[in-house]
């Protein structure tokens, strides 16, 4: 059963200057009952607008919204239903918990909305409380507690209410990163138990694979690609998807006499064969920082080590394809020094056409509107 359907919805915001941006551009979407489901993208490109339209903070354009079979947003139709009355739990990056209210009053306070009785107040909330490892707590002040239990009692309020759909916007953003880690499992706990649907907005790709059954990719307002978070990483619609999940290498390359070279340099070919699909003589290949040979062998592309970093995973090496600087990530026990002649291999690297990128401009616009 589809817990959420989007029908062609459509949001769109007035500028500074008078004209209209598109936040969100004809969206069609189905989310399963039981679901994780993350909308991913850079700042600006429309995914916590979207959010707020599901939840009702925001007016449709145009378009449709169910939650079940329950239409609560349509444009066409006149129809809205206010957020409190469409069975939500939000949380949200800035946690929004009251500081003049204690645990306890926190997490009670949408059953005081709902008018609820004082022994059902007192039931719902020590079970919230259970679940989030809040126990104990209950009369200490937000202010005397930690990000990480603070984020918990923005948990427990959200399903105190047993609500069977869960909206998530940045929640984690604040956290330090071993924290926020953390608390990606005590929501994946907290969903296997309820089996709640969850809408999870977020710009960082690693959060998104972590938690997701499928997820979405946006930029500018559309929809670039559907698919589960491994389908995603390995079969890449495009440019824009394959950099934006996870660190990438691209280089430019141009086909001459029957021979492969780095964009503007002539040099030294590249050691592989032209893909026969690809028409004209221009092309990009992409490739992981992880998924890039190093050696000092007789085998690829003979280049320098320009940049040495050490990271906690291992070591990261910056050399140049002509002009155009690539990043090789190797274990620690690879050891290069800076100014070291290697031979550099790209294993399997996915195609795409040579395109400039020009929408930057336009993507950073949308930050500041």
């Amino acid at each position: 059963m589809n817990q959420i359907i989007l029908k062609n919805v459509t949001k769109r915001f007035p500028t500074k200057s008078g004209e209209q941006i598109v936040a969100v551009n004809d969206f069609n979407l189905e989310i399963k009952e039981g679901e994780i489901f993350s909308f991913l993208g850079p700042s600006g490109c429309g995914k916590t607008t979207t959010l707020r339209m599901v939840a009702g903070f925001e007016d449709l354009s145009e378009g449709e919204i169910y939650l079940g079979d329950k239409l609560v947003s349509s444009s066409k139709k006149k129809h809205y239903i206010p957020p409190e009355e469409r069975g939500l739990g939000m949380v949200f990056q800035a946690f929004a918990v009251w500081p003049h209210l204690n645990v306890f009053e926190n997490v009670a306070f949408p059953l005081k909305v709902q008018k609820k009785s004082k022994a059902k107040i007192n039931e719902e909330v020590n079970r919230a409380l259970a679940h989030t490892n809040l126990k104990g707590l209950e009369n200490i002040y937000p202010s005397d507690l930690s990000g990480g239990q603070q984020q918990r009692i923005a948990l427990a309020r959200a399903i105190v209410t047993n609500p069977k759909i869960m909206l998530l916007d940045e929640p984690l953003s604040n956290l330090d990163p071993k924290l926020r880690e953390h608390m990606r499992f005590e929501i994946k706990e907290l969903q296997e138990k309820f089996n709640f649907t969850i809408i999870f907005v977020t710009h960082d790709q690693s959060e998104a694979m972590a938690m997701s059954d499928r997820m979405l990719v946006m930029d500018m307002g559309n929809i670039v690609q559907i698919d589960t978070p491994a389908n995603l990483y390995n079969n890449p619609i495009n440019k824009f998807v394959y950099g934006f999940l996870g660190q990438s290498n691209f280089v430019d390359i141009v086909f001459e006499d029957g021979k492969i070279y780095p964009i503007n340099s002539k040099e030294q070919e590249l050691s592989m064969d032209w893909r026969k699909d690809f028409k004209g003589k221009y092309a990009t290949i992409a490739s992981r920082p992880n998924e890039v040979i190093i050696n000092n062998g007789d085998n690829g592309f003979r280049t320098k080590i320009e940049k040495r970093i050490y990271l906690t995973s291992g070591i990261e090496y910056h050399v140049l394809f002509g002009e155009q600087k690539i990043r090789i990530h190797t274990s620690h026990e690879d050891i290069y020094e800076v100014g070291d002649n290697v031979n550099v291999e790209f294993v399997n690297p996915s195609w795409y056409d040579l395109d400039s990128d020009d929408k930057e401009e336009e993507r950073i616009q949308r930050q500041v509107i």
